[in-house]
């Protein structure tokens, strides 16, 4: 059973945080921790205060089961603890401080629907007073007990609420339902359809703003109350880029919407893309006032208002917030946790308390500061068998790429390396590719560097975080210079005296699963071997496979990818001069292919093809397939044998010893 840990550091308000050692300093080199607890999942993988900061809920791993556990902080007392066996476990909420809401996940089709084998969500009510789990929208006339989105819960007048959308199989609606929070069934209270793309609920979980897309004109329409109806507050042709609503804004009638607006961005001096808040009563616009562009928003843990945001920078996560009260709570958490980018888990409705997650110089922990004591409490490690000096330090790091434009990255470093020199180096390429690598413990990075290799993880253009025009340099990139921005990176290590330029392999997942093939395929000399994670091999293969699932030859997921990958239509030929498989007999370097078997973002076909092709072509390849595991690596056993594989074949290619 687990046991929570609530041992107090026992310090002042000014200093909440235990403190720790000099990341940078010189030390003997550490004996690494076993694979295993690298590969295996986050003991805790979710974790939040109820409402009055008394109790608190989180999802345990142990293997393949995941828990959920509810202790009263006060005592230790578990109120609840119960095995939900493998489902892979997405979201974990509160709704009022006696039940909660435990989102999950599973590969499955629905052949009688037309569904295609897809992670479909479920939701489970667990009270805590009767101790009973009920299926959300159980028993509910005509609508599968399947979540269509994201749940929303509210505090409305008439007590605690959860809303979630659900599919109609009768009439093909996918209405809004309120949840009975005692029996799971639901209760239709909006009425939308297939192309209802979003929503807003106010506090009384009405629908205060809808977004409308037609996939085949690529309109969008913001719609915004109209009497008992709804109109067009505004609309924009978004063939590719859609805006974005963000839930509700800084006052109950007001949401935040992000958007290329010039009209109104020029005239106040800021940028194309930039988040608005928008009156849905007057319809009116206004810019949120930032002092820079968040990634993300901040609400309310009671209202659910916006109350600020965060960005992701080199130094990790910062806030900034709009609140009064917020922002010299968090003040007194950065202090306290200095130079560990404190990141914001979950608040009480008092804010009077937060826990907060720092894996800065260590593998992850979660704290409990409560403003009233003027303590944190360690309540558990993400990764328990991995101590802080077999973390090794994370660099952050620029280069020119070969047009001249900067590259950000990070470079991790073998355990107790400060000073590096001629080290051998992998390249992790990330995925997405719009997305990012980021400050912090990465479980991949740490794991290879803690085997004696230098890591890696370059911001390619294309990746988010930078910026408008640095995403947009992606553009048509696939193969050309995202990739050899990576290994521009190289050779900047190289001539730095970090790495040895003869000694690098390239290694990563989906898009970067794809980059590790190009890396072999495309952009020669530079990597001894490869290793691809559920990457992509045939380009033109992987955008007819989704205009089929759409039913659609040009619907907005094709034109994402075409454009990203360069295509000027569906089935365009010219993306063969970029496909690995279509360039095996090239590749310069032995590679290892590693794939799941219920991945339903990449199908394993993509590695099938691969290693087919290498091997008509009479060329070293390795295939492992990875049974029961999805695109994201979800599962414990299969992520560890996933990283087992991985170094065993780092390590039979590029040892990572002295070189004669």
């Amino acid at each position: 059973m687990f046991k929570l840990k609530l041992t107090a550091c026992a310090l002042a308000v000014a200093a909440l945080c235990c403190g720790g050692g000099d990341a940078w300093g010189q030390s003997a080199l550490p004996a690494p921790a076993p694979l295993e607890a690298y590969g295996a999942t986050p003991a805790i993988e979710l974790i939040q205060l109820s409402p009055s900061g008394e109790l608190i809920a989180r999802i345990t791993v142990a293997g393949e089961t995941r828990a959920v556990a509810v202790t009263r902080l006060a005592t230790g007392e578990n109120l609840f603890v119960r095995d939900i066996g493998a489902y892979k476990v997405r979201d974990l909420s509160w709704i009022g401080e006696g039940k909660l809401l435990v989102v999950t996940s599973q590969t499955r089709s629905i052949a009688t629907l037309g569904v295609p084998r897809s992670e479909l969500l479920f939701g489970q009510l667990i009270d805590l007073g009767t101790q009973n789990i009920v299926q959300v929208l159980d028993r509910t006339p005509d609508v599968l007990a399947v979540l269509y989105g994201r749940p929303s819960v509210r505090r409305t007048s008439e007590g605690d609420a959860l809303f979630v959308r659900g599919v109609n199989i009768s009439n093909e609606q996918i209405n809004l339902q309120r949840i009975d929070l005692r029996t799971g069934r639901g209760r239709p209270v909006a009425y939308m359809d297939h192309t209802t793309d979003d929503y807003v609920l106010d506090g009384e979980g009405k629908v205060i703003a809808m977004a409308r897309y037609n996939d085949r004109s690529g309109r969008w329409a913001l719609r915004l109350p109209e009497g008992q109806n709804y109109r067009d507050g505004w609309t924009v042709d978004a063939p590719v880029d859609t805006p974005a609503l963000h839930g509700m804004g800084r006052t109950p009638r007001t949401i935040v919407i992000g958007a290329d607006r010039p009209d109104i961005a020029a005239a106040d001096g800021g940028d194309r893309d930039a988040l608005f808040e928008v009156n849905v009563d007057t319809g009116d616009w206004s810019r949120l006032p930032f002092a820079e562009a968040p990634d993300f928003l901040v609400h309310h843990p009671q209202t659910g208002l916006m109350i600020g945001g965060g960005h992701i920078g080199e130094g990790g996560l910062r806030y900034e917030f709009l609140d009064p009260l917020a922002p010299r709570r968090w003040q007194s958490v950065e202090r306290a946790f200095k130079d560990k980018a404190p990141e914001l888990v979950s608040w009480n409705d008092a804010m009077s308390q937060v826990v907060v997650f720092t894996d800065t110089g260590e593998a992850g922990q979660y704290q409990l500061v409560d403003f009233g004591r003027g303590v944190a409490d360690i309540l558990a490690d993400a990764y328990p068998g991995i101590a802080p000096e077999q973390v090794g330090a994370v660099r952050s790091i620029q280069y020119e790429a070969q047009d001249g434009l900067g590259i950000p990255g990070y470079l991790t470093l073998p355990p107790g390396v400060s000073e590096p020199s001629g080290l051998p180096l992998v390249v992790l390429a990330h995925g997405g590719p719009a997305s990012q690598d980021v400050a912090g413990f990465d479980w991949w990075a740490q794991a290879l560097a803690s085997r004696g290799y230098a890591v890696l993880q370059a911001n390619f253009r294309g990746s988010t975080g930078y910026g408008r025009e640095f995403l947009e340099a992606g553009y048509g990139e696939w193969g050309r210079k995202m990739q050899t921005d990576l290994s521009d990176g190289v050779r900047w290590l190289a001539a730095e005296g970090v790495i040895d330029p003869a000694r690098v392999c390239i290694v990563g997942a989906s898009y970067g699963g794809y980059a590790a093939m190009a890396g072999l395929t495309l952009d020669h000399g530079v990597y001894r071997c490869g290793v691809s994670v559920a990457g992509v091999s045939d380009l033109r293969r992987m955008v007819n496979r989704e205009a089929r699932q759409e039913r659609q030859s040009d619907s907005q997921t094709v034109r994402y990818w075409n454009r990203f990958m360069g295509a000027a239509r569906l089935n365009d030929r010219s993306l063969d001069e970029l496909s690995p498989a279509y360039l095996a007999a090239s590749i310069d370097g032995p590679l290892l292919l590693i794939h799941g078997k219920d991945d339903t973002v990449v199908p394993i076909e993509q590695s099938r093809v691969m290693a087919e092709a290498l091997r008509r072509a009479g060329k070293p390849v390795e295939l492992v397939e990875l049974p029961g595991e999805d695109h994201w690596l979800s599962r414990s056993d299969t992520r560890r044998q996933m990283l087992i594989e991985t170094v065993r074949f780092l390590e039979a290619n590029n040892p990572p010893g002295p070189q004669d």
